[in-house]
């Protein structure tokens, strides 16, 4: 696949309906160079999905049944969104994992939502059997090739925005995003995928094979918490020498409370994966290197301005 020529086209599809996110260089304590920012927090719902989503949905033909999407959140909220502002029927099967203040995020889209007991894996097979018995048609999260495409518009706009860092640090759940990195950048810039430590789910199938799953746990488990990494992510990240680093639960909330106290930025735990990997040390730059960010998720729990949340 030509992926550059996928990108771009999508680039022109997604255009006035996502927002171009700021950037920024930050220090932070602890680190003994500047750092460039990716915003994408800032995006529509809350997250780099919204990219992916209404690529989907403005590259392929929507029946009347309308679309289906299993999310642990943050996808199905951009796949609601999406459908919503394009004028189709959306239908998100979320797990109870996700939490109250993604599951209200989902239902705020106007799209019709029903909760499913377990983790992802199981949100995922009730989408399946609704699109088999209604003829929906299925959004994946991030193992498909309209998905990566749109999240790869991100880094084409990054790169138009003036980023100079050698390495990109980039959080990682099912792999569409840092798919979408590495089908842009290829091998031009060095990716770093960083995990938790109870969900790898990359990290392990980089050791062990595309066909590994894992069990799923811990802070971040509902953006990071696929159980198998997806097929169009673990070649890409293997053609372009990705490399895998792990961080602590502890680690992720600590960069998270930083994030707060030091740059007024409010994320969910998986939007501080990636510094937390710079932080903790669980990822070491050479003395000269560059580096930048990705800040990929705005919707912890509990929402911190709902009445009652603390």
């Amino acid at each position: 696949m030509d992926w550059t020529a996928e990108i771009e086209a999508a680039a022109r599809r997604v255009a006035g309906h996502v927002r171009r996110t700021p950037v920024m260089t930050v220090t932070l304590p602890g680190l003994d160079r500047p750092v460039e920012l990716k915003l994408e927090h800032m995006q529509h719902t809350g997250s780099f999905k919204a990219r992916g989503a209404f690529n989907s949905l403005l590259s392929l033909p929507v029946p009347p049944a309308g679309v289906v999407a299993a999310s642990g959140g943050n996808h199905g909220a951009a796949v609601g969104y999406a459908a919503h502002s394009l004028g189709h029927q959306a239908h998100i099967f979320v797990p109870e994992l996700a939490g109250p203040a993604k599951i209200d995020l989902v239902r705020r889209t106007g799209a019709t939502l029903t909760v499913v007991p377990g983790t992802y894996a199981e949100a995922l097979a009730a989408a399946e059997a609704h699109e088999a018995k209604t003829g929906a048609i299925q959004i994946h999260a991030y193992d498909a090739p309209a998905t990566v495409a749109g999240q790869g518009t991100l880094f084409r706009e990054w790169q138009d925005q003036g980023l100079q860092a050698d390495t990109l640090l980039i959080a990682v759940g099912g792999g569409g995003l840092i798919g979408g990195a590495a089908a842009w950048f290829g091998k031009a810039r060095r990716i770093v995928a960083v995990e938790p430590e109870l969900a790898p789910t990359l990290n392990r199938a980089l050791a062990d094979g595309p066909e590994t799953r894992v069990e799923v746990s811990g802070v971040a488990a509902n953006a990071l918490g696929a159980r198998q990494i997806g097929r169009i992510s673990y070649g890409l990240c293997q053609s372009v020498g990705v490399q895998s680093v792990l961080v602590s639960d502890s680690a992720i909330m600590e960069t998270r409370r930083l994030l707060w106290q030091d740059l007024r930025l409010m994320v969910e735990p998986a939007g501080a994966a990636a510094i937390a990997a710079l932080l903790s040390g669980a990822y070491r730059p050479e003395p000269e290197e560059r580096l930048a960010v990705l800040i990929c998720g705005a919707n912890p729990a509990p929402d911190p301005l709902q009445e009652g949340s603390h």
